[in-house]
């Protein structure tokens, strides 16, 4: 059953009326192809009404979304083969984190991201897409592989942050997302990073840093989420609204900042809304991005990719 969220209720309205109409034509002999057409209409104009005028907040709502398509989602509908790697080979396997080998189109690509769960079981297995230090470390060395196979690197971020938690410090949390961001720094293959959902703190940008860093449309990228912003600044979760409106945390935001390089777009009403069409469009914008990047050297693409994240946050008066 499909999931509302709350500025999509009246959405769900119509949508619903639409199903009473299509049920009605089923079980009797009366022709509603009119009516059916009006409200499918009617549903349109409307979703383009809400998602057109979408606050910071809302866009948040939306990455979070549980019918949103998550890493593994996108790997299936994208790639023609795909073959998981495990561990980091030093403490364990972490489920949040995953990647191995796939061909898009005709290109192998070594593919990492996180992953949440749907279901109770699956989020707890997946820790609600937190990685622990093993997780950054397996993709580190699935990094390592891809170049010394000379494969691009794709990487798709979703993650409320990194695990917080004491036995995560205690294994070297803050340093597996420095060596990370080090190592990425000076890859020789294309790599290619693309917020899918959330974008938290280093727990992102642990595998964010890349040639082309791009953003969905509906996502959001910072260093502390809305919540946690109200409630240091608020002493409470209740100003969560103002605060992603002051944090400027959309796709939109990030790209006017040029602290990524490009958003792309969802279909109407959302990636949840049509996980193929989403994942279709997002295979396109990649093997565009790749043909690219292969055209440069990898000196040319270590060069630009320095250069890129060097000059963020500079003001010049």
């Amino acid at each position: 059953m499909r999931t509302y969220l709350d500025f999509e209720k009246p959405i769900a309205d119509l949508e619903a009326r639409l199903e009473e109409t299509r049920q009605l034509a089923k079980t009797s002999n009366i022709n509603v192809s009119e009516a059916v057409e009006v409200l499918e209409q009617s549903i349109n104009r409307l979703r383009q009404e809400i998602f057109q005028n979408l606050t910071r907040w809302q866009r948040v709502q939306l990455s979070r979304h549980p019918d949103r398509p998550y890493t593994l989602d996108y790997i299936s509908l994208m790639c023609d083969e795909f073959i998981e790697l495990h561990g980091d080979r030093t403490v364990r396997d972490d489920p949040a984190m995953v990647g191995g080998f796939g061909k898009i189109g005709d290109q192998t690509v070594m593919i990492i991201g996180q992953q949440k769960g749907r279901n109770t079981k699956q989020r707890q297995h997946r820790n609600f897409g937190m990685p622990n230090p093993e997780g950054y470390r397996k993709a580190l060395r699935l990094m390592k592989m891809a170049e010394k196979f000379g494969k691009p690197i794709i990487t798709l971020i979703d993650t409320p942050g990194a695990f917080p938690g004491l036995e995560a410090e205690e294994r070297g949390q803050g340093e597996a997302i420095a060596r990370n961001l080090k190592e990425m720094f000076m890859l020789t293959v294309p790599v290619i990073c693309i917020v899918i959902g959330e974008g938290a703190s280093g727990g992102a940008l642990g595998i964010a840093i890349g040639d082309r860093v791009l953003m969905l449309e509906n996502t959001w990228y910072s260093v502390i989420s809305p919540e946690n912003c109200s409630t240091i600044l608020w002493r409470s979760w209740n100003f969560k609204e103002q605060a992603a409106e002051a944090m400027k945390v959309t796709a939109k935001d990030m790209t006017s900042f040029k602290l990524v390089d490009g958003i792309v777009d969802e279909p109407l009403g959302g990636a949840h809304n049509d996980h193929q069409a989403m994942a279709q469009h997002l295979k396109t914008v990649i093997l565009d991005a790749l043909t690219e990047l292969n055209a440069l050297s990898p000196d040319e693409r270590i060069n630009q990719r320095i250069d890129k994240f060097c000059s963020m946050g500079v003001v010049v008066e």
